[in-house]
């Protein structure tokens, strides 16, 4: 997990603070809406909220609300709309222009870190918006893995490290100085893994994904194979008897976890690997980073990278860069 958290790179964040009296409303649009204004040089935003004091009703837009309290976190990783309010039901204060607006002067610096909403009610709410951009393409097997809306309650483990994570984030918000920008950032990848690493934690049994399938040991040593060695030549008689199972079984145990088999998984990972050898500067050519990630010709990578992302490995290049 540490290897594809690193590989698909977390581009940036932006977090604030809301303080919030009842009748209250906060809901954001789908991010790709605001993805550009907030991040613009990310390819895709992730939501998470954490309610640092008191409770309110949250959920995606036009579902049901679930109750959040103290130490909660509300993470929407696929850009869904969603809400957060107290009471349930409370009407939005604000429409579709006005929350991208919001967003707009929240990135450029022109709004507090603080910001209040609501009413006058005595039993006020603070939490912590978060928005964190990273990669969608061409492979981010954790985000593939996650469902539409996550609600994590406290654990005992995971819940003393974030806690710190959350208060060292208060303090900074609250009191910000200079370069607490970057402090900020680094937070939010952290609060993030956080997350990632407690609702791993929750996964049961009976559930698929990539994340499910680090429980699996089948699954799991086989990733681990591809993961550290991506550029051997593998086949899959091999991979099966270094995993320690038939061909047969290892795919369909593969593909029931991860959703594809083992040997199409590795085409993804090669090709995420070399999209970021190709963004570095003074990178590699396109030849070197072929055969670093397993390719013994030019032709044959390229070809494969354009199948996968969409686009040669130079215009790949010369986007990033620009």
């Amino acid at each position: 997990m540490s290897d594809v958290l690193r590989c698909v790179r977390l581009t940036g964040s932006m977090l604030f603070l809301v303080d919030a009296h009842p009748p209250w409303m906060s809901w954001a649009p789908q991010t790709e809406v605001f993805r550009r204004i907030v991040l613009p040089a990310s390819q895709h935003l992730i939501s998470y909220h954490i309610v640092t004091h008191g409770g309110c009703w949250a959920g995606l837009r036009d579902a049901p609300p679930e109750r959040f309290e103290t130490g909660d976190v509300l993470v929407v990783p696929h850009g869904e709309a969603y809400y957060l309010a107290d009471p349930p039901g409370t009407e939005a204060p604000y429409g579709p222009e006005e929350a991208v607006a919001f967003f707009r002067s929240m990135a450029s610096g022109e709004l507090p870190s603080i910001v209040s909403e609501g009413g006058n009610g005595a039993d006020g709410t603070q939490f912590i918006c978060g928005f964190l951009g990273c990669d969608l393409r061409p492979c981010n097997p954790v985000l593939d893995a996650l469902p539409a809306m996550i609600h994590l309650r406290p654990a005992t483990q995971s819940n003393d490290r974030m806690h710190h994570l959350v208060e060292f984030a208060l303090c900074v918000l609250r009191e910000p100085s200079s370069g607490c920008q970057g402090v900020l950032l680094r937070l939010a990848e952290l609060m993030f893994v956080e997350v990632i690493r407690h609702h791993l934690e929750t996964i049961d049994d009976a559930q698929t994904g990539w994340l499910a399938g680090l429980h699996d040991p089948l699954v799991a040593r086989t990733l681990s194979l591809l993961h550290g060695a991506p550029a051997k030549r593998w086949t899959l008689k091999e991979l099966a008897a270094q995993a320690g199972a038939s061909r047969s079984v290892l795919v369909e145990r593969f593909a029931q976890f991860v959703g594809q088999p083992p040997m199409q998984y590795l085409t993804h990972w090669r090709m995420q690997l070399a999209t970021l050898m190709l963004a570095e500067p003074g990178a590699k050519k396109v030849a070197a980073v072929a055969e670093a990630v397993g390719y013994e010709s030019e032709a044959a990578f390229s070809r494969a990278f354009k199948k996968c992302v969409g686009m040669a490995p130079a215009a790949w290049r010369l986007r990033e860069a620009a």
